[in-house]
């Protein structure tokens, strides 16, 4: 049985004014999976998932969606409907208030001549309470905080209420707690409402927490691709980013952590 797939890239070419910086590009995205896209600057990430969202043209290659659909030939419109991308940063307006930022997220669902959203209120709504921003709904996000302006934007993507979340290093700005917490409502959306979710992260153990699928680029290629386990090793992992990298694994959950190796790391000395 062939498993199933919300959004793929296959044999991808991307590049900026002539330079290539993908080569033959390819990543699925299935129903319930998160998968993490991880890499040392400038390998490609961000612009594959660009790619994915429609907002970086290939040179060559295709983005389909589930059905076989062309996601390149849908109108604006109906690809907004199925997939939304939290990007690394988005203009800031002014005396705007948190709810109607969210609210942005429902403009797919407002036909030109008719403004009416039955489903519109539940789902900024509920946007908002898992976010947590409900409390700020009235402020102008003008006067927010990076981190609780990132949260607003994510809000914004859920009430958009598509099957496909692609999100491009969400967890910038945020501290400590709204890292894990958006780290779980990732995991939540996946395995509660079968979200097709792709990240990028910088981050090789909240990859490896959260992630079913890594994608591991490397000067514009994917290097590896498959579950954390396999894909964070120490041997890959250390020649892809150039520095040694010790890789351990939780006796119980299994899953994988990582640690960077520099000139000043303290030994960790085993005790029985």
């Amino acid at each position: 049985m062939t498993e199933e797939i919300s959004l793929r890239g296959a044999e991808l070419c991307l590049s900026y004014h002539g330079a290539t910086v993908v080569h033959d590009g390819r990543i699925a995205l299935r129903p319930g999976h998160v998968t993490a896209l991880v890499g040392p600057n400038g390998s490609g990430k961000s612009t594959l998932l660009r790619a994915l969202a429609r907002l970086h043209r290939p040179d060559s290659g295709a983005v389909t969606l589930g059905d076989g659909a062309d996601a390149l030939g849908l109108s604006a419109r109906d690809f907004a409907c199925r997939v939304t991308l939290l990007a690394q940063s988005r203009p800031t307006p002014g005396g705007v208030r948190v709810s109607d930022v969210v609210g942005y997220g429902r403009h797919p669902y407002r036909k030109r001549w008719k403004a009416a959203d039955p489903d519109g209120a539940a789902a900024v709504a509920r946007a908002m309470e898992l976010t947590g921003v409900t409390a700020m709904a009235e402020r102008p996000v003008d006067e927010l905080s990076g981190g609780e302006l990132q949260r607003v934007w994510l809000a914004t993507c859920l009430a958009q209420d598509t099957g496909v979340l692609l999100l491009d290093e969400p967890t910038t700005f945020l501290d400590l707690r709204y890292q894990v917490e958006l780290l779980e409502l990732m995991r939540d959306l996946a395995d509660e409402h079968g979200v097709a979710i792709g990240v990028v992260l910088h981050d090789l153990n909240q990859a490896a927490e959260i992630a079913d699928h890594v994608v591991l680029l490397h000067q514009g290629r994917v290097r590896a691709d498959g579950p954390p386990a396999q894909v964070l090793t120490e041997d890959l992992l250390s020649d892809t980013y150039g520095i040694r990298i010790e890789v351990s694994h939780d006796p119980v959950s299994g899953t994988v952590t990582t640690r960077p190796i520099g000139r000043h790391s303290k030994s960790v000395i085993a005790t029985t």
